[in-house]
């Protein structure tokens, strides 16, 4: 006699694009995971994307002669990188919850699936805005006011892909806003070089971001959702070559301007090729191929921060 089937109840349904057997699945309450994964912490490539323009900022704008950047700093940033981009894709969820029900990638994320209700999900945002406001707070005053600024692009990008062919832009100025933000955090200024590397960053994102809406293009054309991808069409690779490209020279101008050593610049070497790498194999027709290269932008980034940290 077959052993029957343990039920599946609705909170053990991940999303599509989700991590197998992670440890939101593994390990957390039933009730607790659908929370999780309105987060986005079963996909946590988005949080080191989030992340790393933040990092690489505190280790560009450290003091002269000190061995590494502000540890606590570079923890706490962290932290805020999850919960805040907790918070955006829960925002998200929120105002694309009938698109995402459209879409097969989508469908099962907690809100459009009923897994969560939407009063829960804003008490959830209200929560993880929290945690990033205590954390915001304990820093300089150009720094918190910084912060509370990138809650506008936080707000508007959801609406973007509805309006415009470039959302993937909306994405990047909210996505690396931690580049001007972590050099304030340090330096209590702005300079050219943090400038630079914020436009370097977007640019990334509008090269990575296009791969990953390359999963989406024919859901997004039937439901009317806009992005580079279809934009761009048979074109995509060019472009993103071109975008990946800019954000290299970018990243070297930003270098340069900081007077970095022999170190960062043989790690933006070693970013060319995994650059060359992401655009010479990628195929646009394969979903599982782009999300494999859109993770891979997390390696990418711990370069450029590696570069920083040793140059």
């Amino acid at each position: 006699m077959t052993k029957p089937e343990p039920e599946v109840t609705p909170e053990d349904i991940a999303p599509a694009d989700a991590l197998d057997r992670h440890w939101v699945g593994r390990w957390l309450p039933p009730a607790w995971r659908p929370y999780a994964r309105l987060s986005r912490l079963d996909r946590p490539i988005g949080t080191w994307l989030l992340l790393l323009p933040g990092w690489w900022s505190i280790a560009l704008a450290r003091p002269a002669g000190a061995a590494l950047p502000d540890l606590l700093l570079l923890a706490l940033f962290g932290i805020g990188a999850i919960v805040m981009r907790g918070a955006g894709c829960t925002f998200n969820d929120i105002a694309d919850r009938d698109f995402d029900a459209q879409v097969a990638r989508t469908r099962q994320r907690p809100i459009s699936a009923g897994q969560v209700t939407l009063l829960q999900a804003w008490f959830w945002l209200a929560a993880q805005c929290l945690i990033g406001l205590l954390i915001l707070i304990s820093m300089n005053p150009l720094a918190i006011w910084l912060g509370a600024g990138s809650l506008i692009l936080v707000v508007i990008y959801p609406f973007m892909k509805r309006i415009t062919w470039w959302p993937q832009f909306f994405l990047g100025l909210a996505f690396n806003w931690g580049a001007v933000l972590g050099y304030a955090a340090v330096a209590g200024r702005l300079d050219a070089s943090a400038l630079v590397l914020y436009a370097a960053g977007i640019i990334w994102t509008l090269g990575y971001d296009t791969i990953y809406a390359l999963q989406d293009k024919e859901d997004d054309a039937l439901v009317g959702v806009k992005s580079t991808a279809r934009l761009f069409g048979t074109k995509a690779r060019r472009w993103i070559a071109g975008f990946f490209q800019a954000a290299w020279l970018g990243i070297a101008l930003c270098g340069w301007i900081a007077g970095m050593g022999l170190c960062f610049w043989l790690c933006l070497a070693a970013l060319a090729g995994h650059f060359a790498w992401q655009v010479a194999t990628l195929n646009p027709d394969d979903p599982a191929d782009c999300l494999i290269k859109f993770r891979a932008n997390r390696d990418a980034g711990l370069i450029v921060f590696l570069g920083f940290l040793i140059g």
